[in-house]
């Protein structure tokens, strides 16, 4: 009986993190404005140039004027583990590396535009890079039974639209269209069964581990999928007088089906011996086959506010919750179904129990001269991870603190640039599973491991105003 998990799961539970941008989460940017990034995210309500489209939409109602902005974000991520555990089905150690850096360097461009209709009408288009990430474990890692690669890439397209009931209060309102795709690797010990034959024959046999262990017979699968969701944004901001405003932003659910192939192939000895045969296709394990999954990923709702200590100071502040517990199960379906433990299935479920979130940031702003503003901000973000139990090792998520630092330069009338810098604190974290039930499409052992985390993030962003 041969037993696999293709585990596109990871990048169903990434996913889930499409539309709550701002929470940083697990391999999200986190950031899709240096201007803001300057501040930690936190000035949301400052409405500085066209990337008030992903905060804030009513925003574009305080822009002085038409204008477009190109930002580019460069993530310096840094996760590495120590395996302290790992076995297969069986309970047989698996064998391979155990430490290692799983992450890469990834960059992320963003571009918004505004355009004054009128003094009370400002529409506006954002594309911008919601989500992108790396992961990738060596090739004989001992948890590649889990999840070994993944890169994910979404793109959002939104077009907005802001209007000025009066001078205190104004409205916007954007549609999302979310493109998400996805690869994966995941591989798979198709030896088990001979491996479980020779561990419970009777009478036993004298050298049984050591002849199981010489078993290799891995194969792997690599997974290509892609899908277009949509959602819509909805914002309100209030300016109370003229040194304090406030401003409030929801950003909807989306659905996503998500479907792609699977390109099976072997590596091991044994395995190669199988495939050669084709006895795997009897299994329900073939060259290519499809896969899909359907998801919602989560709502979020922003709170947040501007004060104007003076006319060189400013304070921002935000407050973001999200619904990450709409993620709280997951079942990816084949094309075929396959021999597993306890029978046949056609699927693999996940249950990451996510919970809901919350991110508070704090930042300001100070105009030293005419044309140079400096800012900072600092923010804590919470993990909708709940503990070691539903971690995945290609998410090895923790609560997180950020540290931002910027500058905003002005050249003439029509130029400015900004520079943003962010150290993310990210508590080590520990991942714990054990081993599959054998009721669907998985065969993992019991493993577990350590993580320390961190990321840089560096961001440079030029608005040109149509002045």
């Amino acid at each position: 009986m041969i037993h696999f998990n293709l585990k596109k799961t990871a990048f169903i539970l990434s996913t889930a993190l499409l539309s709550t941008a701002v929470q940083a989460s697990g391999y999200h940017f986190g950031t899709q404005s240096v201007n803001a990034q300057g501040t930690a995210n936190a000035a949301a309500a400052e409405a500085a140039d066209a990337s008030t489209i992903f905060y804030n939409p009513a925003g574009l109602s305080k822009l002085d004027s038409s204008q477009i902005s190109v930002n580019a974000n460069i993530v310096f991520p840094s996760i590495r583990y120590e395996a302290d555990s790992a076995t297969d089905f069986t309970g047989l150690p698996v064998q391979g590396s155990k430490s290692g850096k799983i992450t890469k360097t990834t960059v992320a461009p963003h571009i918004y535009g505004a355009y004054k209709v009128n003094d009370n009408l400002t529409v506006g288009l954002g594309v911008y890079v919601p989500f992108g990430s790396a992961t990738e474990y060596e090739k004989d890692s001992v948890l590649r039974h889990n999840i070994n690669k993944l890169g994910l890439t979404s793109i959002a397209v939104e077009p907005v639209a802001a209007w000025k009931l009066n001078e205190r209060h104004s409205f916007g309102a954007g549609i999302i269209a979310q493109h998400t795709s996805a690869e994966l690797r995941k591989y798979a010990d198709w030896g088990i069964k001979s491996k479980a034959d020779i561990l419970t024959a009777k009478p036993p046999k004298p050298n049984g581990v050591a002849e199981a262990a010489k078993i290799q017979a891995d194969g792997h699968a690599d997974v290509k999928g892609s899908d277009w969701g949509f959602g819509y944004q909805l914002a309100w901001m209030w300016d109370i007088n003229d040194r304090a405003r406030v401003g409030v932003n929801y950003r909807s659910k989306v659905s996503h089906t998500l479907e792609g192939t699977a390109e099976w192939a072997a590596d091991g000895a044994m395995a190669k011996q199988l495939w050669a045969a084709k006895l795997l296709e009897t299994r329900g394990y073939v060259p290519n086959e499809k896969a899909g999954v359907k998801i919602v990923t989560p709502e979020s709702l922003s709170v947040h506010g501007m004060y104007k200590v003076s006319d060189k100071a400013d304070l921002f502040g935000d407050v973001t919750w999200t619904r990450h517990s709409r993620f709280n199960k997951a079942e990816l379906v084949f094309e075929n179904t396959k021999n597993v433990v306890n029978g046949q299935s056609d699927r693999t479920t996940i249950t990451p129990n996510w919970r809901n979130t919350y991110k508070v940031a704090f930042g300001g702003s100070y105009q030293v001269t005419e044309p140079l503003q400096l800012r900072a901000g600092i923010a804590f973000d919470k993990s909708p991870v709940r503990n070691a139990d539903y971690r995945m090792n290609s998410l090895p998520d923790g609560n997180r603190i950020w540290f931002s630092v910027g500058a905003k330069y002005q050249l003439g009338k029509n130029h400015v640039i900004d520079a943003a810098y962010s150290h993310i604190h990210i508590n080590d974290t520990v991942y714990r599973t054990g081993k599959a039930s054998g009721n669907d499409v998985d065969s993992r052992g019991a493993s577990s491991a350590r993580f320390k985390n961190k990321a840089d993030i560096l961001g440079l962003q030029y608005t040109y105003k149509f002045k």
